[in-house]
């Protein structure tokens, strides 16, 4: 190669590299990103965050309108919720959306005898208490009422223990079966009423007010007017109708813990019930003695002996 050659291989080259340099810078300003728009982004974000102020607000106000408690806010970025509470002292409980059951009241009427054995002869709670308002009843009309000289109001039957209900055996001064019903209050004042039933009618009344109790009395008291339950009309003395349904009734102090009755050769357990004994039983035979009636503690010591009683009558009339 002449020297002349070579110089046109070195321009030649030389004009290679110089459109190399040339095309590399073009390609550069090519792929080169834009510039970032700083102005434009900072705008963006100021009118955000004043979006988020806003919207924040608006909760706020709507939790002063609502009733203090705990709120349940759901956090749209997480899924979770978030409990915004007030203070426990300004908190209003909340009430369950269904009222709580009033118990029925009890329906009115007397109480029931304290055990199932003081209604004999098949004779039914009902029963006994028609029979006790239908006393009642027979007390108003044949007295006046509550307004009647010397009369004793007797109240309602709701205010009314039924101690004993039996059956009643006719005799010569009272002919005719039926039914006794014994009650008993003690507000305002002791009340103890024996009624007899028949054909479904009051026919005879007995009532004693206050303390049946004499001076001196013991720990057992038997019933002053309570002979009729045990005995017929002495017009049939001796000559009784058998069998007898029998019951004697009384008051007992808190220290008397058993009381038995005895008649006609068969003792009979009798019922405490509220401050008053009952006891009943079938009389087969004729008797002239009255019921005997012993008393005992809660250590079975004999505490009272009707036949040590000077106020009870020991023998039939």
């Amino acid at each position: 190669m002449n020297e002349e050659q070579k110089q046109q291989g070195t321009e030649t080259s030389g004009n290679f590299e110089e459109q190399l340099r040339e095309l590399l810078a073009e390609d550069a300003n090519t792929i080169r990103p834009a510039p970032v728009p700083y102005p434009a982004i900072r705008r963006q974000g100021t009118i955000e965050r004043r979006r988020r102020v806003a919207a924040i607000g608006a909760a706020l106000v709507t939790l002063g309108a609502m009733p203090v408690g705990a709120y349940a806010l759901a956090d749209g970025d997480t899924g979770k919720d978030t409990t915004a509470s007030a203070p426990s002292v300004t908190a209003t409980p909340r009430t369950s959306a269904t009222p709580a059951r009033t118990p029925s009241p009890s329906p009115p009427g007397p109480a029931r005898p304290a055990t199932k054995g003081q209604l004999l002869d098949g004779i039914t709670f009902g029963q006994a208490v028609d029979g006790l308002k239908k006393c009642l009843a027979y007390d108003q009309s044949h007295t006046g009422g509550p307004s009647g000289k010397f009369h004793t109001d007797l109240g309602t039957a709701e205010n009314y223990r039924i101690i004993l209900a039996m059956n009643s055996i006719g005799d010569s001064n009272a002919p005719g079966n039926g039914m006794y019903v014994i009650a008993v209050k003690e507000q305002p004042k002791r009340i103890r009423l024996i009624c007899n039933i028949k054909n479904g009618e009051a026919e005879g009344l007995n009532t004693s007010v206050g303390s049946d109790d004499p001076p001196g009395a013991g720990p057992v008291t038997a019933d002053s007017n309570g002979g009729k339950l045990y005995q017929q009309s002495f017009l049939d003395r001796g000559h009784w109708k058998l069998p007898f349904r029998w019951g004697v009734i009384g008051t007992v102090k808190p220290s008397v813990a058993r009381v038995t009755v005895s008649y006609g050769g068969a003792t009979s357990e009798g019922a405490l019930d509220h401050g008053w004994f009952v006891a009943s039983g079938v009389l087969n035979q004729q008797v002239t003695a009255a019921p005997h009636i012993k008393g005992y503690d809660a250590d079975s010591k004999l505490v009272y002996d009707s036949d040590k009683d000077k106020y009870y009558e020991k023998q039939l009339p």
